[in-house]
């Protein structure tokens, strides 16, 4: 899949389960913090490619991604897989409440953010022609369906008139149909 769907991807898992499991002491910078956390977090298994939109956003992003690449082993290996979740999931975990102030953007709802972009990052690409090595260092491709030749070509016709329309469709039906539930959530920030 291209940035562009796993960006509208992990927006509709985001909305999703924000409306499933409304977050608690939710304020407004932590929600912003959260969609530009979301956002990452469904670029962050494509580190491994120096092209990636992220390294970008780093002084002189464009060599430094080249150099850490490496650490990856490759396109659609560790970053994405069961191990690759493991690591990052443990490295955010350590990292994040570092980084934010807790009494002004809270961690957890950020970090739930970016693992929804990063898992439904995998999800998005276990649809694809070349799968996941979910079971990475093991040779397995994982994909969805198990029959390869009924995915998803990466940016294809497929991807660009029927995925990423039908994923903006779904999100305007699923705030439309939850909005009572996503205003309560919303109402919460007044108080």
């Amino acid at each position: 899949m291209t940035a562009r769907t796993h960006d509208a991807i992990a927006f509709a898992s985001l909305v999703t389960i924000a409306s499933i499991y409304p977050p608690t002491g939710l304020n407004i910078p932590t929600i912003f913090a959260a969609l530009v956390a979301n956002i990452i977090g469904s670029l962050l298994p494509d580190m491994d490619q120096a092209s990636n939109r992220l390294w970008y956003l780093l002084p002189a992003g464009d060599y430094v991604g080249r150099i850490f690449r490496r650490l990856f082993l490759g396109h659609r290996t560790l970053s994405h897989s069961i191990l690759g979740v493991y690591i990052f999931y443990n490295l955010l975990g350590f990292i994040l409440p570092m980084i934010l102030n807790p009494g002004y953007i809270y961690p957890q709802i950020v970090f739930d953010a970016i693992m929804i972009g990063y898992i439904s990052h995998l999800v998005a690409d276990s649809l694809t022609r070349e799968g996941i090595p979910l079971f990475f260092p093991l040779k397995i491709s994982v994909g969805i369906p198990p029959v390869k030749f009924l995915r998803i070509k990466t940016g294809s016709w497929v991807e660009n008139l029927v995925v990423l329309p039908a994923t903006g469709m779904y999100i305007f039906w699923f705030i439309g149909k939850n909005q009572d539930k996503l205003l309560t959530i919303v109402k919460e920030l007044s108080k």
